[in-house]
C-alpha cells in the first residue's frame, strides 16, 4: 500500500475545502484550498497525516513546516500558531485529522506497559514532549488505509471500525513519537495531566504551585519536568493557552469581553496589553482582520 492510495481515497470523497466526517470516531478527512495566515489555535491530543501540501506551525517562537514526510503528533493541549500559507486550488492541502480517544490510548499504553515494560526516555531529544514528529512508515500507511477503507460500508464500519482504529492507535504507539505518547497517557504521565487540569479550568485563578500540588510536585521539580515536555515555562504556557483561546473564540464571533472572560482575564486593560503584545494587534482589530476559516485542522 502506498500514501498515494490514501491521497486517491480523499481526493475523491472530499471536493469542497474544509473537514468530512468518516463516520469513525475522531477520524476526519480534510482538504484546504486557501492560503490561510498562521493564527492562534489549541492543538488536542491528535495525529495530522498530510498526505499533500504543507502547513506551518510556529510553537514558542520558532516555525516548523510540516509536509507528508512525516505525520504530526500531538500529545497534550497545545497553544500553538498554525496555517496553510501556501494552500491553493491547485496545491490543496489534504490529509487525514485523527483526534484521539484518550481513554483508548490510555488502555494500549498501560497493555503495552504491562506486557512490554515500560520504556525509558530517549535522552537529549530533538522535540518537545508535547508536539513532534513521526516518520511515515508502511506500518502507518497500512493501518492508516485498511481504516479508512471500512468507512466505504456501514457494516464493516460498524464491526470493525473500533478494532481498526485501535490498530491504527498501536502503530502510532510504536512509531517514532511512541515514547512521547507513552509518557502522556501511561505510567509517569504527571505532566500530561496538570495540562489537562488546566485546560479544565483555564477561567480560574492558577498558580505554579496550584499546578504542581494537582500532581504532588515540588515546586522546582514541576517547573523542569514541564519546561522539558512543552517547551515553555509553566505560567508562559498558562499565558499562551488563555491568549489562543480567547483569540479563537473572538475570531468566531464571541464578544471581546465575553472572551477574555471565559479564559480568566478580569482585567480587560490587562488582557488588552497582553493580546497586543502576544499577535502584534489589540482584540477588536484581531476580530475585523482574523475571521478564521471554520473547519479547519
Amino acid at each position: 500500500m502506498s500514501k498515494a492510495l490514501i491521497e486517491h481515497f480523499i481526493n475523491i470523497r472530499v471536493s469542497a475545502s474544509g473537514l468530512m466526517e468518516t463516520g469513525v470516531n475522531g477520524v476526519q478527512l480534510f482538504r484546504i484550498t486557501e492560503p490561510i495566515n498562521c493564527a492562534p489555535a489549541v492543538y488536542e491530543p491528535s495525529v495530522t497525516a498530510i498526505v499533500s501540501g504543507n502547513k506551518e506551525a510556529i510553537l514558542d517562537g520558532k516555525k516548523h513546516f510540516y509536509d507528508n514526510k512525516k505525520y504530526i503528533c500531538c500529545t497534550m493541549s497545545m497553544p500553538i500558531e498554525t496555517g496553510t500559507p501556501e494552500a491553493s486550488i491547485d496545491n490543496p492541502l489534504l490529509g487525514v485529522y485523527i483526534s484521539l480517544d484518550t481513554r483508548v490510548m490510555t488502555e494500549l499504553v498501560l497493555e503495552m506497559e504491562s506486557t512490554i515494560g515500560i520504556s525509558r526516555t530517549p535522552k537529549n531529544s530533538l522535540h518537545p514532549q508535547g508536539l513532534s514528529t513521526s516518520q511515515w512508515d508502511q506500518a502507518f500507511t497500512d493501518a492508516l488505509y485498511r481504516l479508512l477503507l471500512v468507512t466505504d460500508n456501514p457494516a464493516d464500519l460498524a464491526i470493525l471500525g473500533d478494532s481498526r482504529l485501535r490498530e491504527l492507535y498501536y502503530t502510532i504507539l510504536k512509531g517514532g513519537s511512541g515514547n512521547a505518547f507513552k509518557r502522556a497517557f501511561g505510567v509517569g504521565n504527571e505532566i500530561a495531566r496538570s495540562i489537562e487540569f488546566l485546560s479544565s479550568n483555564l477561567s480560574d485563578v492558577m498558580t505554579i504551585e496550584d499546578m504542581a500540588d494537582q500532581i504532588g510536585m515540588s515546586r522546582a521539580v514541576f517547573h523542569r519536568k514541564f519546561k522539558q515536555a512543552t517547551n515553555m515555562s509553566p505560567m508562559q504556557f498558562v499565558k499562551s493557552m488563555r491568549l489562543n483561546n480567547a483569540a479563537t473564540k473572538i475570531a468566531g464571533g464571541t464578544n471581546v469581553n465575553v472572551a477574555a472572560m471565559e479564559v480568566g482575564y478580569v482585567s480587560s486593560s490587562q488582557f488588552s496589553r497582553e493580546f497586543k503584545r502576544m499577535y502584534g494587534q489589540s482584540p477588536k482589530q484581531w476580530s475585523k482582520s482574523n475571521e478564521r476559516v471554520e473547519n479547519t485542522p
